[in-house]
């Protein structure tokens, strides 16, 4: 242990714990050392308890001996082990080892608020499993009660125990400028040349291409039907899908639509844009039928750098009907050369 003091402090909190429960292995007399001085170093050696009766016994729950001392308490039920755990008054994590999901929930819903950290570990997680209470970058670390003040660690969230937290209200071209991200609603520029022609410092939170219409026809629907293989009923069936209470009859795909979009607005010529990455936030809001046509806003919402060679662009992605009628909107990612 860390020192002699502590070495003291732990054997009293032991001998305190075993007025309510008997020790079953080991004894804190005798240590086997090798090379080492026992009237030197902090040596103490690890001792199991066992209390018989833990409902009844106050000790094992209010005292912790901060050493290589553990204590076993026998339960009949998920409940009782459920209402032990609690007993404690705040632990920074309780190890919970189980194959059952529906005892996994009840701890959760049972004892979460007594505990820093619920950590759940069976035969399936063991091999890459973390120590007991390891702390984990992306977790937080802390207990309720006697285990502290709640979240001492709040993974990455903790930095934010150290910020206030405050409300902002303006024009969407305020808070675009504020937030460094383009806000529905904010001022467009759609007088410059294309955006997927220019590298990433050309172009502008802001930067907007409006696109020319494309009507969709029934026989694309189907063909992207057949050659994609989704042949869902209310791409196909217009019985069925009039039966459906979100669609007028036959409607065409939502991949479609994003297909079509990407269509109408993507630049086919090599140039600054190297790569899309990705698709945040998609959203349909209207169906389009056989008929219909749509059109797209492409606007540049924020600007990420990567590294020297290229950066994220953040596309704000809006598919308008023949009505004007939003029926999708998304924010598409590419990564853009300088």
């Amino acid at each position: 242990l860390v020192s002699q003091a502590q070495r003291a402090d732990v054997l009293a909190k032991t001998a305190k714990l075993e007025t309510e429960s008997e020790c079953v292995f080991g004894n804190s007399d005798t240590t086997d050392l090798i090379d080492a001085d026992m009237k030197i170093g902090a040596f103490l050696s690890p001792k199991l308890l066992l209390c018989a009766d833990p409902q009844i016994a106050t000790s094992v729950h209010e005292i912790e001996a901060f050493g290589p001392v553990a204590t076993i308490m026998p339960y009949s039920e998920p409940s009782d082990a459920i209402q032990l755990l609690n007993k404690g008054g705040g632990s920074l994590v309780a190890s919970v080892f189980t194959e059952s999901p529906d005892f996994a929930q009840d701890v959760v819903a049972n004892a979460g608020a007594y505990h820093g950290r619920l950590y759940f570990n069976n035969a399936t997680s063991a091999a890459e499993a973390s120590g007991h209470g390891a702390p984990l970058p992306h977790m937080i670390h802390g207990g309720p009660g006697r285990a502290g003040g709640g979240e001492e660690l709040g993974g990455t969230r903790a930095v934010k125990h150290y910020m206030q937290r405050t409300a902002v209200q303006g024009t969407p071209d305020l808070l675009g400028a504020i937030g460094g991200a383009w806000v529905p609603g904010g001022s467009e520029d759609a007088s410059k040349p294309h955006p997927f022609t220019r590298t990433f410092g050309d172009v502008a939170i802001g930067d907007t291409l409006y696109t020319d219409a494309r009507t969709i026809t029934m026989d694309d629907i189907e063909h992207f039907a057949h050659f994609t293989g989704d042949t869902f009923y209310a791409h196909m069936d217009e019985e069925a899908a009039r039966a459906n209470p979100f669609f007028p009859g036959r409607v065409a795909h939502g991949y479609l639509l994003l297909s079509f979009a990407a269509g109408l607005f993507v630049q086919p010529d090599p140039g600054p844009v190297l790569a899309n990455t990705g698709l945040d936030n998609l959203r349909f809001m209207k169906p389009v039928q056989a008929g219909d046509s749509i059109r797209v806003r492409l606007t540049v919402k924020a600007k990420t750098p990567r590294n020297p060679e290229y950066g994220e662009v953040r596309w704000h992605v809006t598919l308008f009907n023949q009505d004007d009628d939003t029926v999708a909107e998304y924010e598409l990612l590419t990564m853009n050369a300088f």
